[in-house]
């Protein structure tokens, strides 16, 4: 991924130097192993863990790669200078190149996850802190974009919030998802290496040895790791939406927090634009779009085949550090929001009344009116606040037919905006354990 949108944390865990590092691991700690089985001198185990403290020439690895045309040969060869060539004599002994980097890989995809998950705790406390400061911040709520009743921006926070800590969970089962290895040798039967060296290499790097390999670890896992991420992505785009038409300027009911010295527009001057979320948007597409590369590497040829190896080459770093840049993005973005209670209050008041309509419905019909009538009686006198600008209760009040069944206190009491938010403790209990912050 480009700088841009990259954080050195994420970014490290695809460099080369840690990729080749856990490598290294790999193949000593299976030396390990069969030196403890007997398999191969203890000696040379020891030996060969020479190079742990060792830095790894990568230009010459990529040297050594452009002759052999083979990545895990080329880093074996440069293991084998830097520890001596009969020292490294057992190195690789009975493994397959795909018993390294699948290894290798699941365990770079989990430090990933790792971070990922530190990211949503971040969103998680920014959401949750938002969500009880404006617990009871009356707003309008809206379907197809039209205003329909009143909820609480405490209740929009929440929401989101809950959305977040779903993904949360599916990303710390995608860890576990991912958390195996393999070291099976060339088609998954241990024909040439022990499975306890399979199980002693997993342990060291804090993996569980893959039920059934083939020359690799078996792809829907990593399918379902990476669908994760998209999931991730659209519950991320979700509130970055919210918060672009909240900062409309018809709207204005929150808005980016906007430093000083920042410019929002090179032609005018006036503009503060929601950058932040829209970029947050795009940034979800690119996520999104490494789902289906992962989902069509699932099927492979026989015991394998090499079409998924470009597609994770890129795939792993990019979705990864991209994520992990835009979860920091969406936490800032929460914590700095800018919210307006007054506007909400206008745009609340915006229809002259008629986000009452329901309550009154359901009045009519307690009085002993149909359905059917009662939705008439209130349909006309709403139509007459969207066509003329007339104010909802008022025209109720003047509606003989109405008057006949609510008396104008029965009416008034219908426009409490306090009704809308008796059940705010229940919901935030089901979502955060407590009604308190």
């Amino acid at each position: 991924m480009i700088p841009r949108y990259s954080r050195p944390e994420m970014v490290s865990i695809w460099s080369p130097e840690t990729k080749f590092r856990i490598w290294f691991e790999i193949e000593a700690h299976a030396l390990d192993a069969m030196a403890d089985l007997g398999i191969v001198p203890k000696e040379n185990a020891e030996a060969v863990w020479k190079a742990k403290d060792m830095a790894f020439d990568i230009d010459r690895i990529d040297e050594i790669e452009r002759e052999t045309r083979h990545d895990v040969i080329a880093f074996l060869t440069h293991l084998a200078e830097l520890v001596g060539p009969e020292e490294a004599r057992f190195v690789h002994q009975g493994m397959t190149s795909s018993d390294v980097l699948d290894t290798a890989f699941n365990v770079q995809l989990v430090r990933a996850a790792d971070l990922l998950l530190e990211d949503m705790d971040r969103v998680l406390a920014a959401l949750r802190k938002r969500a009880f400061e404006h617990k009871y911040t009356v707003r309008i709520g809206r379907s197809h974009g039209i205003h329909a009743e009143p909820v609480t921006m405490g209740l929009t926070f929440a929401r989101f919030y809950a959305e977040m800590a779903r993904g949360k969970a599916r990303l710390e089962a995608a860890r576990e998802e991912i958390r195996t290895g393999a070291i099976s040798g060339a088609v998954g039967t241990f024909a040439n290496i022990d499975p306890r060296v399979e199980a002693h290499v997993c342990e060291k790097l804090g993996l569980r040895p893959e039920p059934v390999s083939t020359q690799i670890i078996p792809r829907d896992r990593h399918a379902m790791f990476f669908a994760t991420l998209g999931v991730i992505a659209s519950s991320m785009e979700n509130i970055a939406v919210e918060i672009r038409h909240m900062q409309r300027t018809e709207v204005l009911e929150a808005e980016e927090f906007f430093a000083k010295g920042q410019k929002g527009s090179s032609a005018m001057p006036h503009k503060r634009n929601p950058v932040l979320s829209e970029n947050l948007t795009g940034l979800a597409r690119i996520v999104r779009g490494y789902v289906m590369p992962a989902l069509e590497n699932v099927a492979l040829w026989h015991e394998r085949d090499i079409s998924h190896s470009s597609v994770e080459r890129v795939i792993g770093p990019d979705a990864t550090v991209t994520l992990d840049f835009a979860l920091n993005r969406l936490a800032g973005l929460v914590e700095n929001l800018v919210i307006y209670p007054e506007n909400m209050r206008r745009n609340l008041d915006l229809l002259g009344g008629l986000v009452h309509s329901q309550r009154v419905l359901l009045a009519l019909t307690q009085k002993g009116v149909s359905r059917e009538d009662a939705y008439r009686l209130v349909q006309r006198n709403a139509m007459k606040v969207w066509e003329e600008g007339k104010d909802f209760r008022t025209e109720l009040k003047a509606d003989p037919e109405v008057r006949k069944v609510l008396s104008a206190e029965e009416i008034d009491e219908k426009f409490d905006l306090g009704y809308h938010t008796k059940h705010v403790d229940t919901i935030f209990e089901r979502v955060f354990g407590s009604a308190e912050g």
